[in-house]
């Protein structure tokens, strides 16, 4: 009987097992749990490439999710396993409650005889043991005939069954599951079974990968029909804080509704699947995620994401670079920004006080378009912060450019940069002698390029100064940039190479366009004294313990207010 059950599994799929590389291995192509079927099959002598022959498929009634089965129409002639005068056998595989309710007869110890309440319980009893401990139950029944099963008419291949028993197997999650499903909750971001499992088998897997951790509230199908609109929020309410909410023996219907309905409580929903029944929620969803290697076509069709290795974890791992590449986005636009304030407070001076401009305009580009270019790209590809996975998702409406980056960006590193661009530009003025109403008036000669030789000088040395401390602070800055909020001594000196090399490639520019004279010329720079390389050697470092501080009273603040 274990034998013609196996038998009855296996030619009842449509999976199949192909040998890897010749020999040494073998390898599923379909669905995975046809596939183990197969595999058990075929260790027992009955796969269907060994009985195939002697059992030719007429007919398939493919499996749909409201019958919750399938069955194949064979023309019969392996009598050792089932001795059949007629023609047809008709065997059928599905949910084992369903296969046992169009059941008149169980094959028990190899003998036939009709199926009995007791006999029911029976088997409900032991699906239901089974799929307590986690295991996939499947059913399987059979019926033979003869020409009146020819045409393959449903009402008659799935009725009047002789049910042989129950196959069980266990479809282990991967063990990084569990730890995927922890960081999701740390996330903020909610995961509810939707399954067309077994209430137990749902609820056993979802205590297995720590998805209950509590009492279980399994909602099936039929009952979810009978849940108004009202009702069905009431329960979606807050089930983020639910841990045990699981929706069993759902059908693709059911399944939209329910995506719709987390939807108009304002979450955005993402959706895996692999089936064909899966494709309308995968459509409907804000994130279609489909099974590269199990998924069907229709479902890869749907989705927006295909996941080539399956696997949950992986979609937790996107959600941590997508995080990720949020933050070094705004710690890109943070990095450029700031400087802007130092380019334009010269021209503010100038028009406030009477002096000359302390940034000439291809200044200002040498920052804009060179210096800054190679360490903006660097904070792009800084990886995850330190407890980017313990933070609530973002608000949907919230801009990337918000007044928290404004502020930090023109108010406070902006000023910091303003004020030591303006000191070294007076530095330079002061060494030379001049007071402040000395450079009051020279400025129009300045300005009209009509004052001698020397003053012109003086203003070049000046202005290279200028630039040459928005640089230093900006390298300053961009260690600075590579946390928003925590502090950069747990980033690593080292885990970003690419700051390092825009930090050099800085200051190599800088120095090219101070002292090489072609680009002196086009940049009307002056050549520095070692003394004023030093002095801007305070810079970088002022500028990031400022920056530290400032964040460490954010942090305090944001403890204490939680």
């Amino acid at each position: 009987q274990a034998r013609l059950l196996l038998a009855g599994a296996a030619l009842c799929s449509n999976a199949r097992l192909e040998q890897r590389n010749g020999a040494g291995g073998w390898q599923v192509v379909g669905d995975p749990t046809e596939g183990a079927l197969l595999v058990a099959a075929q260790k027992a002598g009955v796969g269907s490439n060994q009985i195939g022959a002697m059992a030719p498929r007429i007919h398939e009634l493919p499996f749909d999710s409201r019958r919750k089965m399938m069955s194949v129409l064979l023309r019969w002639s392996v009598p050792d396993l089932l001795p059949n005068p007629q023609s047809y056998v008709v065997f059928t595989k599905g949910a084992p409650l369903e296969v046992l309710r169009r059941s008149r007869h169980l094959l028990a110890d190899g003998q036939l005889r009709c199926l009995s309440e007791s006999d029911r319980a029976e088997v409900v009893a032991a699906n239901d043991t089974f799929a307590g401990l986690g295991l996939r139950v499947l059913g399987i029944g059979f019926r033979t005939g003869g020409a009146e099963l020819a045409d393959g008419v449903p009402a008659l291949l799935e009725q009047e069954l002789t049910f042989v028993g129950l196959v069980a197997m266990l479809d282990p999650a991967r063990p990084e599951v569990e730890g995927a499903i922890r960081q999701c909750r740390g996330a903020g971001i909610s995961v509810t079974m939707i399954t067309g499992d077994y209430g137990l088998t749902a609820e056993a897997i979802a205590r297995r990968i720590g998805l209950v951790t509590e009492a279980a509230t399994i909602v099936k199908g039929d009952d979810l029909d009978t849940l108004s609109e009202e009702s069905l929020r009431d329960l979606l309410v807050g089930s983020d804080t639910k841990s045990g909410l699981i929706f069993a023996r759902v059908m693709p219907e059911q399944k939209l509704r329910l995506v719709q309905a987390y939807q108009g409580l304002g979450h955005v929903v993402a959706v895996t699947g692999d089936g064909v029944n899966d494709a309308p929620a995968l459509r409907a969803a804000n994130i279609g995620l489909a099974m590269g290697g199990s998924g069907t076509d229709v479902a890869r069709e749907a989705a927006e994401i295909v996941l080539t290795d399956d696997n949950f974890a992986t979609i937790v791992r996107a959600v941590e670079q997508g995080r990720a590449v949020y933050d070094n986005i705004r710690k890109f636009l943070t990095y450029i920004l700031a400087s802007n304030v130092p380019e334009i407070v010269p021209f503010l001076a100038m028009v406030a006080f009477g002096i000359p401009p302390a940034l000439t305009i291809l200044q200002i580009l040498a920052v804009d378009l060179g210096t800054d270019m190679i360490p903006a790209m660097a904070l792009g590809a800084e990886p995850p912060e330190q407890g980017v996975m313990e933070r609530p998702p973002r608000p949907k409406d919230q801009p990337l450019l918000d007044v928290p980056l404004l502020l930090r960006a023109y108010a406070f590193l902006g000023v910091i940069e303003a004020v030591a661009s303006m000191i070294a530009f007076l530095s330079v003025w002061q060494g030379y002698g001049y007071s402040f109403a000395d450079l009051q008036s020279v400025t129009p000669a300045i300005l009209a390029r009509t004052a001698d030789a020397a003053t012109m000088l003086h203003y070049q040395q000046a202005t290279t100064m200028a630039l040459a401390a928005i640089v230093a602070c900006q390298i300053g800055n961009v260690f600075a940039c590579r946390a928003e909020v925590g502090s950069i001594l747990g980033r690593g000196l080292f885990s970003n190479r690419l700051i390092w090399i825009g930090v050099v490639t800085e200051i190599s520019l800088l120095l090219a366009v101070v002292h090489l004279p072609p680009l002196q010329r086009v940049f009307d720079t002056a050549a520095l004294t070692p003394l004023q390389w030093l002095s801007l050697l305070v810079w970088p470092p002022l500028l990031v313990a400022a920056e530290e501080l400032r964040k460490l009273v954010v942090r305090r603040w944001q403890r204490a207010s939680r």
